[in-house]
């Protein structure tokens, strides 16, 4: 059965769902975040598949967020190096963490975010970089924004009510 492709909608969650693809591909993401770079290495770290590996490999670098480096010509062997797109899904994967210690680690935290510099165990929270407050509970929502469609502000309107303020914003 092949997996409906939803890189098309105009939602930027769907669209990030599209390109990471599945939870193989997560995984080898955070392992190139924490260092990982060489096929093998990946392998043991997974417990995947050669086949399946090859085809996430090969996906995350036709995506863009990993690149190919040669490090031996003779066998040719190359290695699997983040680019900044991969780079900039660490807060993701971090969210992902956060979340996964919270909801579905009755034991504890396994793992967990340090700040290198500090020495500390890192307690991330996104917040708004105008205010500086915490994007939690019902005082933020998703809107529109200014690229959306009259397909999505309709499919949103019919979802969501939007609170006054939310509604003040968005009439630019």
């Amino acid at each position: 059965m092949q997996r409906k492709r939803v890189g098309d909608h105009e939602c930027p969650v769907a669209r990030c769902v599209d390109q990471i693809g599945d939870w193989w591909s997560i995984l080898i993401l955070r392992d190139a975040l924490n260092g990982v770079t060489r096929f093998d290495a990946f392998q043991k770290s997974l417990g995947i598949a050669p086949t399946i590996l090859t085809r996430r490999l090969k996906g995350l670098v036709e995506d863009g967020l990993l690149m190919k480096q040669r490090y031996s010509e003779h066998p040719p062997r190359d290695e699997y190096v983040l680019t900044q797109k991969g780079q900039d899904f660490q807060p993701v994967l971090f969210a992902l963490l956060v979340w996964g210690n919270a909801h579905f680690a009755p034991e504890g935290a396994s793992l967990v975010i340090m700040d290198t510099k500090a020495g500390t165990i890192a307690d991330p929270v996104l917040v708004d970089v105008t205010t500086g407050r915490p994007i939690t509970g019902p005082d933020f929502q998703l809107v529109c924004g200014p690229a959306a469609s009259a397909a999505l502000k309709q499919r949103m309107a019919n979802a969501v009510k939007p609170s006054p303020a939310a509604k003040k914003k968005t009439r630019v």
